[in-house]
């Protein structure tokens, strides 16, 4: 089993990432250092915007991230309000970027 990272130094190393590939990112909501769950929300700056959090796969135990919402930007972030206020340990992460990318994808940021 990989050990897991805290959240907090999870965040740091995602956001230089973000910053190297010249995403503009902004923490809007710092959660609990060390096991806040993580919500990033990608603005494509034409109104709308998706939010991804992480989850477990089932069928492979693996951690994939998901979409948890999509759609108008202020809808998005109405859901987003809701959840920090349900989960004070919560992180948000924002980042802008028109083509809706979020390196989640990436080694070492996918799970």
């Amino acid at each position: 089993m990989e050990p897991r990272l805290t959240s907090g130094i999870w965040v740091a190393a995602y956001l230089t990432r973000l910053r190297l590939a010249d995403i503009p990112v902004y923490v809007t909501a710092k959660g609990d250092a060390t096991a806040g769950a993580v919500v990033v929300k990608v603005a494509t700056l034409d109104g709308q915007a998706r939010a991804f959090q992480r989850s477990f796969d089932l069928a492979s135990d693996a951690r994939v991230w998901v979409v948890l919402a999509e759609g108008p930007e202020p809808e998005v972030d109405a859901l987003l309000a809701r959840q920090r206020a349900r989960d004070r340990d919560l992180w948000v992460i924002e980042l802008e970027d028109r083509q809706g990318r979020t390196l989640l994808d990436q080694p070492g940021l996918a799970g």
